[in-house]
């Protein structure tokens, strides 16, 4: 039997906790700072935005849900200090009292933190991050107040793009500050974010792109945004610049330079029966061929799964990741993985595009939408490296095929002839991933 530790309990924590509750015999003490676990924060612009009914189905497990599968679970208790020699982790619960938990085996599992820049007024009421279920809670309260009637959201990433479509369904004024000249940079490259701020605008949505935020300005609550180009009045701000690894404890293990535990194919780090999941932790991609910090939901909940089996003695190696996501803002649907042509030139590869868009169904279908598909490829070895996909039409299914292309090492000209139905309910018989294929150089 071992005695295994396991710090934090969101997505991955969860996921490992599950897993290892498979396993007869161990013993498994969960430790958590917040008061409740497993919160689908990228449900929460659903929420705050009245899209959904309410947040009780964000929550997918609980507290009482694992102590019934046999853990030790203390919430609102916090993880001060661990002895990897001595394999020990001191905790200290909401009323101060400490108690030393010997270990076997560690996962850490802590997350992140958002990214809050050092900036004048930054402490005024009515400025915060969106991230736990406390911090949608307080953003759906602010946005019910009738005195709030302008709000800012600062930084125009997944998140950013998502709250500003929730504050405008709630008819506030939104104001999305970005310091890069579009939407979701990261993630997509200009083709397609043009169409997305075209659609954020004709939303409604104030766009304030190449602008940078200087100070907050306020009398205990913040009442405007200073930017590098002008002063606009608020009542509350969002800030969604971003996430960092949360490194409070995981000082002395390898890690990556922004502050991720450096982990192997089986989530183990530098140090020999201690694991880091989720969040906190780098991950495989196997389109960079490198490790990279990928903070997804997704990537935890597997992270979370490897470690736990090998935890448990069962090796079991991460096939690395893609990092596929996507986002749908007013109905406009947009998804990726892999690299973007912009990502693949900075790490290094001689990046090619080809694109193409066309209609999803034949001309004569009545319900039909334009796709956009761009695919990104090696010049060299003519590896697909990404793809991106954007259209009113739920194209969402078509990105898990570049997923599977990319790990398997696929090449361009090995989707020019590929096998894909054709019904006119669906699609159309030259498919345009087949006919973006065959237009690569």
């Amino acid at each position: 039997m071992s005695k295994i530790v396991l710090i934090g309990a969101n997505h991955a924590g969860t996921a490992a906790a599950n897993t290892v509750l498979g396993y007869p015999g161990n013993e498994l003490t969960v430790i958590d700072r917040n008061d409740n676990i497993s919160y689908l924060g990228c449900g929460t612009a659903l929420w705050v935005g009245r899209q959904i009914d309410g947040y009780e189905g964000l929550f997918y497990s609980s507290a009482d849900a694992l102590r019934g599968k046999g853990a030790r679970v203390l919430m609102e208790t916090e993880a001060k200090n661990i002895d990897y020699k001595a394999k020990t982790v001191t905790v200290s619960d909401k009323g101060g009292k400490t108690e030393v938990i010997p270990f076997d085996k560690l996962i850490i599992a802590t997350g992140s933190v958002p990214i809050i820049p050092k900036l004048p007024g930054i402490g005024l009421e009515n400025i915060q991050s969106v991230k736990l279920f406390q911090d949608g809670r307080r953003a759906n309260e602010l946005l019910d107040d009738p005195n709030v009637k302008s709000a800012a959201v600062i930084g125009a990433g997944y998140i950013g793009v998502e709250l500003a479509e929730a504050v405008q369904r709630r008819g506030k004024r939104a104001l999305l500050f970005e310091a890069e000249s579009r939407s979701l940079a990261s993630y997509y490259d200009k083709w397609l974010t043009d169409d997305m701020d075209s659609k954020l605008r004709d939303g409604g949505i104030e766009l304030h792109f190449n602008e940078r935020v200087a100070e907050f300005k306020g009398d205990k609550k913040v009442s405007a945004v200073v930017t590098d180009k002008g002063e606009y009045p608020i009542e509350m701000a969002i800030m969604a610049i971003g996430f960092r690894p949360n490194s409070e404890l995981t000082a002395g293990l390898d890690a990556l330079p922004n502050g991720a535990v450096k982990v192997n194919r089986f989530q183990e780090t530098s140090e020999r029966g201690v694991y880091a999941v989720g969040d906190c932790a780098s991950i495989w991609s196997n389109a960079s061929g490198a490790d990279a910090y990928i903070a997804l939901a997704t990537n935890a909940v597997r992270s979370g799964i490897v470690a736990a089996h090998n935890a448990c003695g069962t090796e079991l190696a991460s096939p690395g990741v893609q990092g596929s996501n996507g986002i749908s803002i007013f109905g406009y649907n947009m998804v990726s993985t892999g690299l973007s042509e912009t990502a693949a030139k900075k790490a290094g590869f001689d990046a090619l595009v080809t694109d193409f868009e066309d209609w999803q169904k034949p001309g004569f279908m009545k319900d039909n939408h334009k796709v956009k598909l761009r695919i990104v490829y090696d010049a060299k070895t003519r590896r697909v490296l990404g793809a991106q996909m954007a259209s009113h039409e739920n194209i969402s299914m078509g990105i898990h095929m570049f997923s599977l292309a990319i790990e398997g090492g696929v090449t361009i000209d090995k989707l020019k002839l590929l096998d894909i139905f054709f019904l006119p309910h669906f699609n159309q018989p030259y498919n345009y991933i087949t006919m973006a294929a065959l237009g690569a150089k």
